[in-house]
């Protein structure tokens, strides 16, 4: 969101100069994984994009967390217990339709990939996820500008 102010008057005549201020509140991403490690390693690899990683330690937490928080997007796990990532979808799709999910499994399939999917995933992912596979998919998930993805293609891993 941007705002336009008018600069501050000098006395001097001449034209009045707009100042845009773009809205610096980060993007928040949900990841949502059972194993505490992933979740910390997770956040590592996206803090170069600038996001504010919010953890959640199965589905239902997730779906508890996105309701009182709002994130632009979730990172789900796929097999969490008690809830796992294709249940959590519809419900986090539930309270935002235009949030934007992206399920990993360790057991990823075509089959896997095509159910989250049809359920409305913005893509589904293998685990172990490349590095920069994650941060390309997050990115473009999340719609971030241009600034952000360019130091994606400087890291290696």
């Amino acid at each position: 969101m941007s705002f336009a102010f008018p600069a501050a008057r000098t006395g001097l005549p001449g034209p009045r100069i707009l100042m845009l201020f773009q809205d610096s509140s980060p993007r928040r991403i949900l990841v949502a994984d059972d194993d505490r490690e992933v979740r910390l390693g997770v956040a590592e690899l996206l803090d170069d994009l600038g996001l504010e990683v919010l953890h959640a330690a199965s589905g239902l937490e997730a779906v508890e967390l996105a309701r009182a928080t709002r994130p632009h997007g979730a990172l789900l796990d796929m097999h969490m217990p008690g809830c796992t990532g294709a249940q959590a979808l519809p419900l986090l799709r539930g309270l935002n339709a235009d949030l934007a999910c992206i399920v990993y499994s360790g057991r990823w399939t075509p089959d896997l990939e095509h159910e989250v999917l049809a359920l409305g995933a913005f893509a589904c992912l293998k685990k172990p996820v490349e590095p920069l596979t994650l941060r390309r998919t997050v990115s473009l998930a999340l719609r971030l500008p241009d600034d952000r993805n360019r130091s994606l293609s400087g890291r290696n891993n």
